[in-house]
């Protein structure tokens, strides 16, 4: 039988699969939920982040969770907020560019996988004393 799977994806817009990936998940403007079976798109859902001025430890991964996903993908994302989608049995891949389809259907054919840590400048949200 075939998996079924749900994925987020942060997008830096509300443009669905032809959006792009955001660089980093907590400040991006949305999430494209994405339906899958196998390695075939089915559908998917735009749902804004409520999260992206209010940016606090621990939410967005909650309200990840909340959505019944069970990967996530970025373009960038801190330890913390890595191990607490773990601790939710939320598969993660970060280090991703290009379109929300592109990365989705290199992470569906198993092109995609595994965490690089967040790059970019704003070590109070990525690094060791924190946000998730």
């Amino acid at each position: 039988m075939t998996e079924t799977r749900s994925i987020a994806v942060a997008a830096e817009d509300e443009m669905g699969l032809d959006g792009r990936v955001a660089g980093h998940f907590g400040r991006c403007r949305a999430y494209v939920v994405v339906e899958a079976v196998g390695d075939e798109i089915r559908g998917s859902r735009v749902v804004a982040n409520p999260h992206v001025e209010t940016h606090q430890p621990g939410q967005v991964p909650r309200f990840i969770q909340g959505l019944g996903v069970d990967a996530i993908l970025a373009g960038g994302m801190g330890p913390r907020a890595i191990d607490m989608f773990a601790q939710y049995g939320i598969d993660v891949a970060t280090g991703l560019a290009g379109t929300v389809r592109d990365v989705v259907g290199g992470y569906l054919r198993g092109e995609v996988s595994g965490t690089v840590p967040c790059g970019h400048d704003h070590p109070r949200s990525c690094g060791g004393g924190g946000h998730a």
